[in-house]
């Protein structure tokens, strides 16, 4: 009987967290399109990239750095665990042939007890982080609405479309820097931290405001 099994399904999710870091970023690094001759610019239709400009934005870039803080904060919580569990398992790995069959059930039931725990946790902090990278890209995209708005009048235009559902347009028509500078000129950060999910029923903390 070995132990290891227990630690992979229990540190799974906690090396999976590293994915949530930077998710809304990525528009921002998109490669540049391949170089076209475009025709006139439509009068009166606008394009605008959301995700573009709130990657591109500087409390974009803040709140894609403090996400990775906090992915690297969990990490370290959850591997300081994994590593207990591993020692332990190790240990009682090493003792098999000196402890009898019952007390080596009620180590190795523990032991599993434990690192289902971990993975339940592992888990939890992988919803709380998403929750908290949506709350507060959710905080941008209500900064940046009266930014678009405002892009939009002094633009001139009649309609707008977003950048998802252009295969091509003409730069010209797109207003998403527009936006991004007066965006800029708005808000540079604010303060949060993770969400606490086990927490929120009983009023736990929110995103908090600031600049």
């Amino acid at each position: 009987m070995t132990f290891k099994p227990f630690l992979t399904g229990a540190c799974a999710a906690a090396f999976a967290l590293t994915a949530t870091s930077g998710a809304f970023a990525q528009a921002a690094a998109t490669p540049p399109a391949p170089t076209v001759t475009h025709g006139p610019a439509v009068p009166g239709v606008c394009i605008v990239s959301i995700e573009n400009a709130i990657g591109a934005s500087t409390v974009g870039k803040y709140v894609d750095t403090r996400i990775q803080q906090i992915v690297a904060q969990v990490n370290a919580e959850l591997n300081a665990e994994k590593a207990s569990i591993d020692t332990e398992a190790k240990a009682l790995d090493a003792q098999r042939a000196t402890l009898d069959q019952s007390a080596l059930e009620q180590r190795a039931a523990a032991l599993q007890v434990r690192a289902n725990a971990l993975q339940r946790k592992a888990q939890l902090r992988d919803r709380e982080i998403q929750a908290t990278e949506q709350k507060a890209v959710g905080r941008i995209g209500s900064e940046m609405e009266p930014m678009i708005r405002q892009a939009y009048q002094q633009r001139g235009c009649s309609l707008l479309v977003q950048r998802s559902a252009v295969v091509i347009g003409n730069p010209t028509m797109d207003i998403t820097q527009l936006v991004i500078t007066a965006l800029n000129a708005k808000i540079t950060q604010f303060a949060f931290d993770r969400e606490r999910l086990d927490q929120n029923a009983a009023g736990g903390p929110q995103v908090a405001p600031g600049k």
